[in-house]
């Protein structure tokens, strides 16, 4: 797990946001857990390494 965070901003349409919100709460998830999780795999698929290098999953989010 990362040990600091920074803000990420997205704009959207809002109907878009509010599809995205419905399917995280359906899936228990928090839009935030999901966003991570895109770009952790988003990084791992163009081969882009960060952090320590040590790919962990987040524990909190369901595959």
């Amino acid at each position: 797990m990362e040990n600091k965070t920074a803000r990420f901003t997205v704009l959207m349409d809002p109907l878009k946001k509010q599809a995205f919100e419905q399917l995280c709460a359906a899936q228990d998830l928090t839009p935030s857990q999901v966003t991570r999780q895109l770009i952790r795999e988003y990084l791992q698929k163009h081969d882009v390494s960060f952090g320590d290098n040590q790919s962990r999953p987040n524990p909190q989010v369901k595959s």
